[in-house]
């Protein structure tokens, strides 16, 4: 059966129902359940649905259809879906093969459905959604954060799950012409095949899904922030270079690094206090052993301009003051089988329940009296995933629903605990440190960090995908741990290369943040203090290299002010692939190792021990030269190139390939 429903395009057989409806410009949401009525949770979308402007047409014993601007949308009589752009051209088909149509060219007796809602104990369904993989040169982009090098994800068979150093963002780009978000927050699968496109879900009552159309990356990226939400406007703080380390074990010790910073005259917009600062995981709140006198020191800091942020865990700990209360009041994540430890770190844990709106007002609340009041602004909210010692994703339960329900909307729970928060204190251009994201946590002033990574060139070139994939995928504030997390030794020649590789690349991300896990440290001991992790820490060249590049960040302030009020303003990422400034140009859909920062600068970080030349594509479209600030010689900064080509620079270790657009305003500024 098929028939009009106030503007939704609904098809019924048996116990199936199908719902597409227009949601936002050119866009359709599309749901389907065998449950008796659809579920009603929006999960990632926040645009309601508009007054409906669309084109529904039932004729007898034909398809169905329905139009929304720029995107069609027919159903057949047996209820299979294909998606049109407004060209006609076919974006998604529904991947079938039985023989309830016989007038369908790939009726089959294979017997395979397309949207397939198999029950599973508990009232729930294991869905599998199959799509026609319809060109196998399509190029899909985005699906937020995974610890690989490959931009280009066709072929990718990708876990939609959270993990330390890993982000489930299902939000596809295509080279076709639409973006897909998948939007259900259960633990999942995504497979990208040259012959079938498939999304999972383990355990779910329904099918979920939002598809937009559009004639430009940039057109579909903005259609998907306007029903998902966009960034605040980032702080003036968030501009500048950020200092940190495991970890700034006492209030001294954190504040002689600051100090030295002014005495250097080196810009520092903002000092992180790393964990364990507490004295029990799950009070949120300064062990006074160590930070005898934080009003002092937040003082101090404040006179020397430098903003302070502090780590925030999600766990809780027996020991914790906090635990009893919170343990009655059902205000931690539960396990459905065996003991109630989700990590063993200093001490058996387990994590409040960022699901639950009294969970949240607790911790924020215990936040607010221990740090905000003080005048802390800005928060590491770390372990966002949240991370477990073992992932058997199964065992956990939330006041919202089963971790294999709903377990990935955790990190923007996590991060919505704060921001609002902090937005009924009247704080305004709200940012917070996250670990990990889903769709929709850009709109609680997520800035996500790509997590504790390996110090290694393989480690740095997999963040480069992994930033701009977030971008693509609706988050476009990101960072990474310049030089890597894990182990790296100052004093280590080869290390100090890839240090200076890694912070040159910093400068042009969205935020320059300095951290990692040095050596040597004591061992067994996994929250000690590290070795040195400032700019004076890596010799005296490294130094001047360093500080070269943080006054070229200096230098940018202007230009990434403005890069974050289009993020704030129309969703676009600060970090963008070539193809999405250059979508007409076909070879710059194939580069994976340079990217735009903002639509002026062309980046090519040197991914490669021991590089020191580098070959550098420049799009079609526009003209370009070395920007000067970093051109290696004055000969080379006086060259203009046509774009189309490939050229070859000099990258010497003082220097990273930036090419600026001619045609650009102020291009060489």
């Amino acid at each position: 059966m098929l028939y009009n429903d106030n503007g939704r395009l609904v098809f019924r057989f048996d116990d199936h129902t199908l719902w597409i409806e227009p949601w936002g410009e050119n866009a359709f949401r599309v749901r389907a359940t065998k449950l008796a009525a659809m579920p009603t949770e929006d999960w990632a979308l926040t645009l309601p649905p508009c007054a409906s402007h669309a084109k529904i047409e039932i004729p007898n014993g034909k398809d169905a259809s329905i139009s929304n601007g720029k995107i069609r949308a027919t159903i057949s009589q047996r209820g299979k879906v294909i998606i049109y752009d407004h060209h006609g051209k076919t974006l998604l088909e529904e991947y079938a093969r039985h023989r309830q149509d016989p007038t369908d060219p790939k009726c089959s007796a294979l017997l395979v459905e397309a949207r397939e809602l198999r029950p599973i104990l508990g009232g729930d369904y294991h869905l599998k959604l199959r799509f026609e993989s319809l060109d196998p040169k399509e190029r899909i982009f985005g699906m937020g954060q995974y610890q690989q090098p490959y931009l280009n994800l066709k072929g990718a068979d990708l876990e939609l799950a959270h993990r330390n150093s890993q982000a489930s963002v299902p939000f596809a780009l295509s080279s076709r012409g639409y973006g897909f978000l998948w939007n259900n927050p259960g633990i999942g699968r995504a497979t990208f095949g040259t012959n079938v496109m498939s999304f999972e879900a383990y355990s779910t009552r329904s099918l979920d899904y939002w598809v937009v159309a559009g004639d430009s990356p940039a057109e579909i990226e903005q259609g998907y922030a306007k029903v998902t939400g966009y960034v605040p406007m980032m702080p003036e703080y968030g501009l500048g270079f950020w200092q940190c380390k495991l970890r700034y074990w006492n209030q001294e010790q954190l504040l002689d690094v600051a100090r030295e910073y002014r005495r250097r005259q080196v810009p520092l917009d903002l000092i992180v206090i790393d964990f364990f600062h507490w004295k029990h995981q799950g009070e949120w709140s300064f062990d006074p052993e160590f930070w005898p006198d934080p009003d002092a020191m937040i003082k101090e800091l404040q006179e020397l301009k430098v903003e302070l942020m502090v780590s925030i865990w999600p766990t809780v700990e027996n020991a914790s003051e906090n635990f009893p209360e919170m343990l009655e009041r059902g205000l931690l994540i539960r396990h459905d089988r065996g003991l109630r430890v989700a990590m063993q770190c200093d001490g058996d844990i387990t994590h409040f329940d960022a699901t639950n709106p009294e969970a949240r007002q607790f911790v924020w609340s215990k936040a607010k009296k221990n740090y905000y009041d003080r005048g802390i602004k800005v928060f590491w909210l770390d372990e966002a995933e949240p991370e477990y010692s073992i992932y058997d994703f199964d065992i956990f339960r939330y006041h919202a629903g089963s971790n294999l329900q709903i377990g990935n909307i955790f990190p923007k729970e996590y991060a919505r605990a704060f921001y609002e928060g902090m937005q009924a204190e009247g704080q305004d251009n709200i940012v917070n440190l996250l670990r990990c994201a889903w769709a929709g946590s850009q709109k609680y002033g997520a800035l996500v960090w790509s997590g504790d990574i390996a110090s290694s060139w393989g480690s740095f070139r997999n963040q480069l995908a992994a930033g701009l994939n977030m971008g693509l995928a609706g988050i476009p504030w990101w960072t990474t741990d310049i030089g890597g997390f894990h182990g790296g030794n100052p004093d280590d020649p080869a290390f100090r290369e890839l240090f200076t590789r890694w912070f040159q690349w910093g400068a042009f991300c969205p935020v320059m943040r300095l951290h990692g896990d040095r050596e040597p440290k004591p061992e067994g001991q996994p929250t000690a203090s590290g070795s040195n992790n400032e700019i004076w820490s890596y010799g005296e060249e490294i130094y001047e290299i360093c500080k070269n590049f943080i006054e070229v960040r200096e230098h940018l302030r202007e230009y990434t002010r403005g890069l974050m009020r289009e993020a704030h303003g129309k969703g676009t990422p600060v970090m963008r692939t070539l193809f999405y400034e250059f979508p007409d140009d076909p070879k710059a859909w194939d580069v994976e190792t340079e990217y735009m920062f903002g639509s002026r600068y062309l980046v090519a970080p040197v991914l490669v021990a021991g590089q020191r030349t580098a070959q550098v594509y420049l799009p079609a479209g526009a003209k370009w030269k070395l920007w000067s600030r970093l051109a290696s010689s004055k000969e080379d900064a006086s060259k203009t190139w046509d774009g189309g080509i490939t050229v070859e620079v000099d990258c010497p270790i003082e220097t990273m390939p930036v090419f600026c657009r001619v045609d650009s305003d102020a291009e060489d500024a």
